[in-house]
């Protein structure tokens, strides 16, 4: 087969490790043909491939696409990744990530976020934290790539569903940034810069970060975004290969947006904190010990990233490569959470007629809409280190590739969470005195606490082969063998005694088989089969402890299929994936509960598209179909319905149009039309989230090679779309919404 001599470069250039062959790539969009487009992400020892020869599915970001989605948090970016539907509704951490019709209640119980090639946590989710929330976005970021399905059950950590992998700026012989400043119709103060340069020979730096702050774009009164990162990627080229060493801190949180009454004569989407009320003291234990807490601390990340990679060509066609990281910080949640159906305070005062707010001293009417509101508090310290290793060897038609991923990790948590109080149902709603429950020690409703340490090892080895057998043939088989283990305690009520105790130790085995058949220089399709495993965590033993007691080994098997066609050209492209997966799996609406155990199948197609007319107008579509069902649970009332918040099809279509202005500068106008249909709020089937099609705009304005001035307009017609219903109580009328329109505007120097 012929290779374009671009491509060929590249290749070689992103194998050894080159510090600007994907900014290269980026760079050169424009000229740059479709087929070209090189991926690393899914390849045994994140070897260099033409997306368009690769044998599986994978979507590719550059940093100029990321740009234009303007991300108020990284799990937006996901909207741009077929057969992912990403909830990003809850504010700069928390999202709710699906991926291909698996199952799941909330969190992204399927989705791995790499650093580089290394995940940034070995577990994809535990409670009240999900991958995504430990990576921010800016401008040290260079491009995105996100695989799904494919070899992903053999390589990395085993995820069997999306790996997003982000690669960081390198430095180059000459010196270079960007300085921008960004803000916003609510009061987004930020700015973000980085440097890039050579420290000596073949020895090169970036630096880069941002401050912000906001009060959020649901207006809280208050701070309610606060946030900085900073990251310094240091490259040293040698000879043969390339040594990277890299570290980010951030400290980086906002307030956690949840489910509001979906109720006539009640705003969408209000912020349940507020100056009357962001200041509580909860009640915790047996003994009713007291807490003050802020809950304007909301979710997020405070902590660190640290690692690096080694690319080494050893010759004789043997390479070398490891990946590495090391983790550590707090990823703590503080909020207001809804509990129940709201009522008027005639229902539940003392008096029978009115209540008196804590804050104010205002009376409040008998009319007056008013709720139970839980204070939720979850600490929560985690700690990582994981390396991936794997030693490759080229012979004539054969590549063989043995590699080993060892990660030890951990998570102390402490809880109290329920301690539900009437409050007023309006922004910042006050808690009232006058109300029974309120006024009492014990609190209206459900509580639970909790004090727990776990810590976890996984060990895990894996061989890939891939064969060419002929120009157009090459087959691919891989096999991974890990072994986990699982030392975990609770204490259920922080009453000082140990309720449930793990000691889990247990192998599993995972294989997957591809082949691709390439029809011309560029275009083909690919099949392939996987089978892996969702390894149980933290979690998954404390809501499934009876289970764990009985001699279940919790190891719940993914299996999946995949049939794609690939065909890129000089102006357009188009990826079509067949897929069909069967998935085990558990499900909790309220933490502590005992979980369902369930199984999950769905087929669908993914569809991704792009146009470039020769007039400057290009247009990208991205779209998936799919239909779940769950075909066996010991919540017998589920058994052939579809799985929950997944939607049965979503689209959009992404129009960009550049013009060359006469002062020699160009304009770049684009925008995203995408729709989605309705889904359950539950696996009963019971409550619709009604579809919905959001729209966005943006702008911007090269005036000249150093300055621009960048303009983007989310959700432009203020849709009041429903992400989720009420995940502990679907009966209930409550729901949250996508974030409301809002305007950003930055102004960018590069130098």
């Amino acid at each position: 087969m012929k290779y374009n001599k671009l491509a060929v470069a590249l290749a070689v250039a992103t194998a050894m490790g080159s510090a600007t062959a994907q900014e290269q790539q980026a760079d050169t969009q424009k000229e740059q043909k479709e087929f070209e487009q090189i991926v690393v992400t899914g390849t045994p020892g994140g070897t260099a491939v033409r997306k368009v020869d690769a044998s599986y599915a994978i979507t590719n970001l550059s940093a100029e696409t990321m740009t234009k989605l303007a991300p108020k948090s990284t799990a937006e970016l996901f909207v741009a990744v077929p057969g992912v539907w990403s909830e990003s509704s809850g504010g700069v951490s928390g999202a709710n990530v699906f991926v291909r019709g698996m199952p799941g209640g909330g969190d992204a119980p399927f989705l791995t976020v790499q650093l580089e090639g290394a995940p940034v946590y070995q577990p994809p989710t535990v409670s009240f934290l999900e991958n995504s929330s430990l990576f921010r976005m800016d401008e040290t970021v260079s491009f995105m790539e996100a695989l799904r399905g494919g070899p992903n059950p053999v390589i990395s950590n085993g995820q069997p569903g999306l790996t997003t992998n982000f690669m960081l700026k390198e430095g180059t012989a000459g010196t270079e940034g960007t300085i921008k400043y960004t803000t916003s119709d609510y009061d987004l103060q930020r700015l973000d810069a980085v440097v890039s340069g050579e420290l000596g020979d073949d020895y090169y730096f970036m630096i880069g970060g941002y401050v912000k702050s906001s009060p959020g774009i649901r207006d809280a009164g208050f701070t309610s975004e606060k946030g900085h990162q900073f990251t310094i990627n240091l490259t040293k080229e040698l000879d043969n290969g390339k040594i990277n060493l890299y570290t980010r801190v951030t400290d980086d949180h906002g307030v956690w947006y949840l489910p509001t009454p979906l109720v006539d004569g009640v705003d969408a989407g209000y912020t349940q904190i507020g100056v009357k009320n962001r200041q509580t003291r909860i009640q915790y234990g047996p003994n009713g010990d007291a807490l003050d807490v802020d809950l304007g601390d909301g979710r997020g990340w405070d902590g660190s990233i640290s690692g690096g990679k080694i690319n080494l060509d050893l010759g004789s066609g043997w390479t070398f490569t490891d990946r590495f990281n090391f983790t550590k910080g707090d990823a703590n949640t503080f909020g207001l959470v809804p509990d129940g159906s709201p009522v008027a305070l005639s229902s539940v005062a003392d008096n029978g007629e009115s209540a008196v707010g804590i804050s104010t001293g205002k009376t409040y009417g008998g009319s007056t809409l008013v709720q139970q509101m839980g204070t939720w508090v979850v600490l929560k310290e985690i700690e990582s280190f994981t390396n991936d290793l794997a030693l490759s060897k080229q012979f004539d038609s054969l590549k063989t590739t043995f590699g080993m991923y060892a990660s030890s990790f951990s998570a102390n948590d402490w809880w109290a969470i329920g301690n539900q109080k009437y409050q007023v149902v309006e922004q910042g709603g006050e808690q009232l005195t006058g109300i029974d429950c309120n006024d009492n020690a014990d609190s209206c409703g459900w509580s639970y606490d909790i004090n727990s340490a776990g810590d976890g090892r996984t060990r895990a080895f894996y061989g890939a082969f891939e064969y060419d057998v002929n120009e157009q043939l090459k087959l691919d088989l891989g096999i991974r063998r890990e072994n986990h283990v699982i030392q975990y305690t609770v204490d259920e009520g922080l009453d000082g005694q140990i309720d449930k105790t793990v000691d889990y130790d247990n192998n599993s085995t995972s294989w997957t088989v591809g082949g691709n058949y390439s029809l011309t220089d560029n275009s083909g399709v690919f099949a392939r089969l996987n089978s892996g495993s969702k390894m149980p965590y933290f979690d998954d033993f404390r809501d499934n402890y009876g289970n764990y007691q009985n001699g279940n080994d919790l190891v719940f098997d993914v299996k999946q299929s995949e049939f794609g066609y690939k065909l890129a050209g000089d102006s357009y492209s188009l990826y079509a994936t067949l897929f069909y997966n069967e998935v085990e799996s558990s499900n909790t609406t309220v933490p502590g509960a005992p979980a369902d155990l369930s199984v999950t199948e769905a087929k669908g197609v993914e569809i991704d598209a792009n146009y470039m007319f020769d007039f400057g107008l290009n247009i990208n579509m991205n779209a998936t179909v799919q239909n779940t069902e769950i075909t066996e649970s010991t919540d017998t009332n589920t058994i052939g319905k579809e799985s929950q918040r997944q939607p049965g099809w979503q689209m959009r279509i992404t129009p960009t149009y550049e013009i060359d202005l006469d002062n020699g500068g160009y304009l770049t106008l684009y925008g995203t039309i995408a729709a989605v249909d309705d889904r359950w709020s539950d696996n009963g089937n019971t409550v619709v989230l009604d579809g919905y099609t959001k729209i966005d705009l943006g702008a911007n304005w090269e005036m000249t090679d150093n300055f621009n001035v960048r303009v983007s307009v989310d959700n432009l017609t203020d849709k009041d779309g429903l992400t989720e219903g009420d995940p502990r109580n679907p009966a209930a009328p409550n729901g949250r919404y996508i974030l409301p329109r809002s305007v950003r505007l930055s102004v960018g120097y590069n130098f």
